[in-house]
């Protein structure tokens, strides 16, 4: 079972379900999300458009975003 404190690492609008399918990918912290791609992310069982909007807009706000899907392509 995910802790709800490692939820303060995540903003507002992301819950349990999306927590715990981040979890599921060794995904702990915001920052982490930079070695995914969203289209990796939108996979995971749990998680939904709600939370994907706020990690997006979470990422945003510190001038981070997820990972390029061009560079898989190179």
């Amino acid at each position: 079972m995910v802790d709800k404190k490692q939820n303060g690492e995540f903003p507002k609008g992301v819950a349990q379900p999306a927590v715990r399918a981040l979890a599921s990918i060794g995904v702990t912290r915001l920052e982490q999300l930079a070695n995914h791609r969203e289209a990796e992310l939108v996979k995971l069982h749990g998680m939904g458009p709600k939370a994907l909007a706020a990690l997006k807009a979470a990422l945003a706000e510190k001038g981070i975003g997820f990972a390029d899907p061009e560079k898989d392509s190179q």
